[in-house]
C-alpha cells in the first residue's frame, strides 16, 4: 500500500528569482497558502500519510512551515482565534513530516535517491512542488494522484501521469511513448520515454507531468543510472530500466496541470485558482 510520498525541495528555483533568493520557491503564495501546502494535501487526499522532503540546507524554512510553533499556537488560543489556529494546523495527526538533505545538485533521479534511507523497503509516491492541481475544480481533476495511488495498489504496476501538450512544447518535456491513444482518467502499458525530443521525433504529445507512484525496485535502479553530460542522474532513465523488469504504465490526467516554476505561469496559476474559490471567485 502507498502511504510515503517524495518531494524534492532542494532546488534554488532560479527561474523566480529575485524573490527565491530569499524565500523558497514552495512558499510562495498561492491565495492564501503557500504552493507546498497544495501538494502536499493532494498527497494526503490521496492516502499519504508520510512525507519526505528532499531539502537543502539554505531552504529550512520549508520544514519549519510544516512542523509546530508552540509560541503562535498558545497565543492564538489564549486570544480565542479558533479559526487561524485551525489554518496553522490544517493536517491530521497521524501525518508525519520529515525531511533529508539532497548536498548537490545532481538532477531529479538523484533527489529521489536521497530518499531511500527514509522511505526504506516501501513502495512509493513522487510529487513535483512546481506542478499544482486545482482542488478547487471536479473532484476528479483533483484526485489523480488517489486514481494512481488505488491503481498500484490494485495492479502492482508504477504510475506515471501524463497530458496532452501543445506541440510547441513537446520539446520541453519527457514524451511517453505507447501504443494507440489514452483517454482522460484512463491508463495503459508504456514502452518508455524520450526526454524532451524534436517534435517530429516524439512518439506522442504525452507528456510526463510530475507525479509518479513507484515500486521500491525503482531505488536500486537509479543506483544503476551514469550520470548524463551535465552530471545529472536522470529519472526517466531509471524507469525505463524499471519498464524492463516490472509492470510500469501512465494515467492519462483529468483537467490540467499548473506549472508554478516560472513567473508567468505563476500569475496565470493564481488567477485561475482566485476565479475558482469560493471565497474569492467574486472578487476576481
Amino acid at each position: 500500500m502507498i502511504e510515503t510520498a517524495v518531494i524534492p525541495v532542494a532546488g534554488f528555483g532560479t527561474r523566480m528569482l529575485p524573490i527565491s533568493k530569499s524565500i523558497p520557491k514552495e512558499l510562495i503564495p498561492l491565495l492564501d497558502k503557500p504552493v507546498i501546502q497544495y501538494v502536499v494535501e493532494e498527497a494526503i487526499a490521496a492516502g499519504i500519510k508520510k512525507i519526505v522532503f528532499v531539502n537543502h540546507a539554505q531552504k529550512t524554512s520549508i520544514e519549519n512551515y510544516f512542523d509546530t510553533n508552540a509560541e503562535l499556537e498558545a497565543q492564538l488560543e489564549a486570544k480565542g482565534k479558533t479559526a487561524l489556529l485551525e489554518a496553522i494546523n490544517p493536517f491530521p495527526v497521524d501525518i508525519h513530516f520529515t525531511s533529508v538533505r539532497q548536498a548537490k545538485g545532481q538532477g531529479l533521479g538523484h533527489a529521489v535517491l536521497c530518499a531511500k534511507p527514509v522511505v526504506g523497503s516501501d513502495d512509493f509516491a513522487v510529487l513535483l512542488p512546481d506542478v499544482v492541481i486545482n482542488p478547487f475544480k471536479s473532484s476528479l481533476e483533483a484526485d489523480n494522484l488517489a486514481a494512481m495511488v488505488k491503481l498500484f495498489n490494485d495492479t502492482a504496476a508504477s504510475q506515471i501521469l501524463v497530458e496532452a501538450v501543445a506541440d510547441k512544447d513537446v520539446s520541453k518535456y519527457g514524451i511517453a511513448d505507447i501504443d494507440g491513444e489514452l483517454t482522460a482518467g484512463a491508463s495503459t502499458s508504456v514502452k518508455g520515454f524520450v526526454e524532451k525530443p524534436d517534435l517530429v521525433d516524439a512518439p506522442s504529445n504525452l507528456a510526463i507531468v510530475g507525479r509518479y507512484v513507484f515500486d521500491n525496485q525503482i531505488f536500486g535502479l537509479l543506483e544503476q543510472v551514469k550520470p548524463d553530460k551535465s552530471g545529472e542522474i536522470q529519472l526517466t532513465d531509471a524507469i525505463d530500466a524499471l519498464i524492463s523488469q516490472k509492470p510500469v504504465e501512465v494515467h492519462s490526467m483529468v483537467g490540467k496541470s499548473h506549472d508554478n516554476g516560472n513567473k508567468l505561469t505563476y500569475v496565470q496559476t493564481f488567477i485561475e485558482f482566485a476565479k475558482a474559490h469560493p471565497d474569492y471567485k467574486d472578487l476576481v
